[in-house]
């Protein structure tokens, strides 16, 4: 709930944010010199660039507080999974699918009458 609100907010202040840029008439003129400076006439000689300014100013310092808001948002969840698969662990509980078995060794296959022990019976070095 709360990303799906902070990403329409990002993309809805992103948006306005290259609109509003792109109204500010620069050394060439730029997109506001496009309209026939219609802005200049309606705020006055210079009453849009200062409205100008300062809404770029308010868009881009909330573009930068949603960007690091989405991006720690976005990154509990991954706190949340380590912790829960710690706890899980201390548990004794989780990964049971991918832990792998010990095999037993497969016997050994001594040919018959052979000892290992030199006092074995019926073996080598044996009394007779």
């Amino acid at each position: 709930m709360l990303t799906t609100l902070l990403d329409i907010i990002h993309v809805s202040v992103c948006v306005f944010l290259m609109l509003v840029v792109l109204l500010q008439q620069g050394k060439g003129g730029g997109m506001g010199a496009a309209f026939g400076g219609s802005a200049q006439q309606v705020f006055g000689g210079r009453g849009a660039g200062n409205i100008l300014t300062r809404a770029t100013a308010v868009c881009a310092a909330i573009f930068m507080l949603t960007s690091v808001s989405l991006a720690y948002v976005s990154s509990s969840g991954d706190r949340d999974l380590k912790a829960r698969i710690i706890e899980e662990q201390r548990k004794g509980q989780g990964n049971e699918g991918t832990k792998v078995k010990p095999t037993k060794p497969a016997p050994s296959a001594a040919p018959p009458g052979s000892a290992t022990s030199p006092g074995a019976p019926g073996g080598a070095g044996g009394t007779p």
